[in-house]
């Protein structure tokens, strides 16, 4: 099996956000993914789910959570640090760790709406991986529509008493904690109706399927979640109620731009895979790459690549000032996801026979990046968005 560790090409402009110390918690991720990860890949892919050992080591080494207050055990430092976990994990192939969603998004929610109680108690143990924690939003029949969720938690004294269930939930699995979006009124007031509410794992009547069996992203933790009558304490809201949307938005932006950053380091990764590739491989008395057809399909696909690098850069410039709008964040979401999947397929293509076999690392990818263009808003919806702002 071919290693899926690979180090992108320069970029036809310099890349201009990361300082030294950037760069050296680069190398420190990239060792983490070589050593820890790699070589489990398919252990994990046969469990459906990494060790949670592998969460403790992440913690340890200071990689989860670390954008959080240093006094909520985080390292206080930028969202280039998030952007840089990210970028590692896709150059080492890896669809497994779901790092991202618990230290970028789900910590962002407490950290943004919750209360010092709330923090002291979920941030630090979030961030040694002593607890892990997934976001519940998805539910069977509502896709997109988050208005349309069904799961109910109803106030009963000084507790809510939750029912429902939850789809495709990441990190589901091993999950000791959850944040559920409920509807907490009936009403028709729509989107006024959602609250956010922390639910423990070890509730009497909160419940797991097995990781669901997914086409790609085999490794990855991904599950049903069910809530019979689960009661938590009032005190388990976040925020307040009926603010449960206006939360959700506030962070989608940042969520999207994960997507993005995930699939232009993909990209980047199958282009290089496959131009070793075909400058490895011998037809017809030379390698591939000599032939103008792989010439000129390899200079299409570098042009778009960093074509889209160069947005993506800017948008996290945008970001890291809190300036990034709903529109530009869909916008790279929609065109860097699909231009990933254009650069699997071509890629898969110019590696031939070989590119329909999992042990090379473009195979994987062509089943692992096709989810980018449907979690996080699926792309039809981020064109709605786009055309909003027209």
């Amino acid at each position: 099996m071919q290693s899926a560790a690979i180090r992108p090409i320069a970029n036809m402009l310099p890349r201009t956000l990361f300082n030294a110390e950037h760069d050296s918690f680069r190398d420190l991720v990239r060792k983490f993914y070589l050593q820890e990860v790699i070589p489990h890949t398919e252990k994990f892919e046969a469990q459906q789910h990494v060790d949670r050992e592998l969460w403790r080591k992440a913690g340890t080494l200071g990689l989860l959570c670390s954008t959080m207050p240093e006094e909520y055990a985080g390292s206080g430092v930028d969202r280039l640090y998030s952007m840089i976990l990210i970028e590692e994990q896709a150059y080492a192939g890896d669809s497994a760790t779901g790092f991202s969603l618990h230290s970028d998004i789900v910590a962002n929610y407490i950290n943004n709406f919750g209360t010092t109680e709330q923090k002291q108690h979920w941030l630090p143990r979030m961030a040694t991986g002593e607890v892990i924690t997934a976001i519940a939003m998805t539910e069977p029949g509502t896709g997109s529509d988050l208005q349309a969720v069904r799961t109910s938690a109803v106030l009963d004294g000084d507790e809510y008493v939750i029912n429902g269930s939850k789809i495709f939930i990441t990190n589901g699995y091993l999950c000791d904690m959850a944040i559920v979006v409920c509807k907490t009124a009936n009403t028709d007031k729509g989107s006024a109706n959602l609250s956010l509410i922390l639910v423990e794992a070890d509730r009497a009547g909160f419940s797991k399927g097995k990781p669901l069996n997914k086409i790609g992203m085999k490794g990855q933790d991904t599950c049903e979640l069910f809530f019979d009558n689960v009661r938590v304490p009032r005190s388990n809201l976040l925020g307040t109620e009926g603010m449960g949307f206006i939360m959700l938005m506030k962070e989608l932006a940042w969520e999207r731009l994960i997507v993005a950053i995930i699939c232009q380091a993909g990209a980047e990764a199958a282009f290089a895979h496959t131009l070793q590739y075909t400058q490895q491989r011998q037809a017809f008395g030379k390698s591939i790459h000599s032939f103008q057809n792989t010439r000129f399909k390899l200079a299409e696909l570098r042009t778009e690549i960093d074509f889209c690098r160069a947005f993506l850069d800017q948008c996290m410039q945008l970001q890291l000032q809190d300036q990034l709008s709903v529109e530009a964040a869909a916008a790279a979401k929609y065109k860097i996801s699909e231009m990933y999947s254009k650069v699997v397929d071509e890629c898969l293509q110019l590696h031939g026979g070989y590119g329909y076999m999992l042990e090379y690392p473009i195979a994987r990818a062509y089943l692992d990046n096709r989810a980018n263009r449907i979690y996080a808003g699926t792309n039809e919806i981020m064109k709605e968005l786009i055309s909003r702002s027209l």
